[in-house]
């Protein structure tokens, strides 16, 4: 049997890059990405969101705009070993018709209708029906509150779904 997915947006669940900027969350660290020509990205990053996230039971896989470079720049600092990733292509930032987020669509491809988690902090009710409508196993959207990022209540929340995801396979 295959584990369930549990896709994962750096900024928002992992960055809380919406917190006041003058004050890093306790327990994260500051590092500072230089993914494009210009000013680095300033980054806070909880070294033991990884741990958590490896011991929830699913299989990881990044589904941020990051893609292929969350596992240079983030999956060191987190703990995570380097993961799948959902490649936007062309739809990264594009607008969709239906007023869900440009990752959705691309989110439920990639699963091909394996049971999910989507953790992320811009979903809305349009993703949860685009899902509903287009997606045959379970799924879950998680949201996290970018200001505060993971915590205790969200591994506990995806440590609970785990099991409901498991059961309706």
């Amino acid at each position: 049997m295959t584990r369930p997915l549990l896709f994962l947006d750096v900024d928002g669940p992992l960055n809380p890059y919406a917190a006041r900027p003058e004050r890093r969350p306790e327990g994260y660290t500051t590092i500072r990405a230089s993914l494009h020509p210009g000013r680095p990205l300033r980054v806070w990053l909880n070294p033991s969101h990884g741990p958590a996230l490896l011991s929830l039971g699913y299989d990881l896989c990044w589904a941020t705009t990051w893609m292929a470079e969350a596992n240079r720049w983030i999956a060191p600092v987190v703990g995570l070993p380097e993961l799948p990733y959902v490649d936007f292509g062309a739809d990264l930032f594009a607008e969709r018709p239906g007023g869900e987020h440009w990752k959705t669509a691309a989110i439920v491809a990639y699963a091909a209708g394996r049971p999910f988690v989507w953790v992320d902090d811009e979903q809305s009710p349009a993703d949860t029906a685009y899902t509903t409508a287009h997606h045959p196993g379970p799924a879950l959207l998680h949201h996290v509150d970018p200001r505060l990022g993971l915590r205790e209540e969200d591994f506990t929340a995806l440590a609970n779904a785990l099991g409901g995801l498991v059961t309706r396979l």
